[in-house]
């Protein structure tokens, strides 16, 4: 697992994906969330072509294969690049356990220790609810999935996620809670891995708005690191002028991680 240096900045903010050429956002930024991995696994290969173009110090973490999370009927799959079986859509998704997801987390965890990734983030949809088998399928996800020392966070949608659940699964199974903290603050000390959506909730086309911004600055709270990822069609330009807001006089100064 790639380690931020010991210096490391107590606010990283950085996009979802590649908006723009590769060179330009490592030297802008200094996190940057893979999304490519979500719709099919990232050839290895690509993966550490990455890492090493990127400067040392930088942060990636990745989006675990959509096989593993959203079920078959889902738009997504419409960009796995190739059809499923009638077995495959009977066993994808959902945190399901079988031999279709276990080679799907198995690809994104090869993918993940190539590109030398702080974290895999399970962004579970909103579907996912914390009914008793989903409950079941967490648990059995988190507590039998080989990890190999990556750090998982995951982001659980929706108001029926009540944050003193949220806070229990956290500590009990080990992983990092994922928000956007627009709509609900972090439920668990510790990092803060902040995904933005836009506004209202999930509206990608949204600018943030320099009060939006400046509100966002107000949430970094606590001695932990923050992850501030930009997930909106404006996310590198948007990503930069929160930079620029946090260097300017007055800015809640950054620490130390």
């Amino acid at each position: 697992m790639s380690g931020a240096p010991a210096s490391a900045p107590r606010v990283r903010v950085g996009p979802c994906g590649f908006p723009e050429a590769r060179a330009r956002l490592f030297r802008d930024f200094s996190i940057l969330e893979v999304q490519a991995s979500f719709y099919r696994p990232v050839p290895p290969a690509t993966a550490a072509r990455w890492r090493a173009e990127a400067p040392p110090g930088f942060l990636f973490t990745l989006k675990a294969w959509q096989l593993l999370t959203h079920e078959p009927s889902s738009p997504t799959y419409r960009r796995l690049g190739r059809p499923l079986s009638a077995a495959e859509r009977r066993l994808a998704g959902g945190l399901r356990w079988n031999p279709v997801t276990r080679r799907a987390w198995a690809a994104t965890l090869e993918t993940a220790r190539a590109l030398g990734a702080a974290a895999v983030l399970l962004q579970l949809p909103a579907s996912f609810d914390p009914r008793p088998a989903h409950l079941r399928r967490l648990r059995r996800f988190c507590e039998g999935a080989e990890r190999g020392g990556m750090r998982l966070a995951v982001e659980l949608r929706g108001p029926a996620w009540e944050d003193r659940l949220l806070r229990r699964l956290a500590r009990e199974l080990a992983f990092t809670p994922v928000v956007d903290p627009f709509l609900r603050p972090p439920p668990a000390p510790g990092l803060r891995y902040f995904r933005l959506h836009g506004l209202p909730a999930y509206r990608y086309a949204y600018r943030y708005t320099d009060e939006d911004l400046a509100r966002l600055r107000g949430l970094l709270r606590g001695p932990w690191p923050h992850w501030v990822l930009f997930n909106n069609v404006a996310m590198a330009e948007d990503a930069r002028r929160f930079l620029r807001l946090l260097a300017s006089p007055g800015a809640a100064p950054q620490g130390e991680g």
